[in-house]
């Protein structure tokens, strides 16, 4: 299935996006109701824009790396879109540390000023995601030159990697890649924005995730996933999501129409 970004015109010459997002997800409102927005820690760093009056008045913020998940009921907007960075690259785009962002949400006005301030004129005039790209194609062209790929981006990533797909300890991690473990602590902070540790606990929890659509079994779900049993299964889910798997599973089964539409970036 295409994704949003395969339906876009030619990126601009001068500051193509696609390489440095990993999806776009719109978000529509629901009439009677809140809406059921909950994000979860990743890893990730997100800008996500908000029209709370149609074409009049709205918003838009960086929402840093999460260490806790935020779980919001939405409401009084007409249109949200969040654009989610792909790991290691929100540092060099937004011109701010990845850890200055950990668990806050910033406005882009706050930490571009005039830009920020022009961005949110153009997205609020904004017809189509096509249109939304391209103003923050030209908002970061004026901004920055096309980032390369910083040594210790690179490293983070290689090593969050490992980390998504199988429960490994970090200095292993380090060694493998032929680092020390503070090296590689020094990386994800700089662009990652949480700790080795954190992401590797987060990817824990997603894994755990993903295997509970296809299980009813906790203690299975727990073993697959690397905890050592489902009572570490439930401690950490409490830790990082404030609710037990069954609270959760069922808070994520309750009707909430699809209004959203996510497209993961090529």
């Amino acid at each position: 299935m295409p994704s949003a970004l395969d339906r876009l015109p030619p990126f601009s010459a001068s500051f193509p996006l696609a390489p440095y997002i990993e999806s776009i997800r719109t978000v529509a409102p629901l009439r009677d109701r809140a809406r059921r927005v909950d994000r979860l820690p990743d890893g990730h760093t997100c800008l996500v824009f908000r029209e709370l009056e149609r074409g009049r008045r709205g918003d838009v913020m960086v929402l840093g790396p999460l260490t806790r998940a935020h779980l919001k009921d939405a409401k009084d907007f007409t249109r949200a879109v969040a654009f989610r960075f792909k790991l290691g690259w929100s540092t060099p785009l937004l011109g701010v540390g990845a850890s200055e962002l950990t668990d806050r949400y910033v406005s882009v006005q706050d930490l571009w000023g005039d830009a920020g301030r022009a961005l949110l004129f153009e997205l609020l005039r904004a017809e189509s995601i096509p249109e939304m790209v391209a103003s923050l194609e030209r908002t970061l062209a004026s901004r920055v030159e096309l980032p390369s790929e910083p040594t210790s981006a690179s490293l983070a990533r290689r090593a969050a990697r490992m980390l998504e797909v199988e429960d490994v300890r970090v200095d292993s991690v380090a060694a493998r890649l032929g680092v020390t473990s503070r090296h590689l602590r020094r990386a994800f902070a700089e662009n990652i924005g949480v700790t080795p540790k954190e992401f590797a606990r987060s990817a824990r929890l997603q894994r755990a995730l993903l295997l509970s659509s296809k299980s009813t079994s906790w203690l299975r779900i727990a073993l697959e996933a690397g905890y050592y049993d489902q009572a570490h299964l439930i401690a950490d889910f409490r830790d990082l999501v404030g609710l037990t798997p069954i609270a959760f599973a069922k808070r994520a089964s309750e009707p909430d129409p699809e209004a959203s539409q996510r497209h993961r970036a090529p």
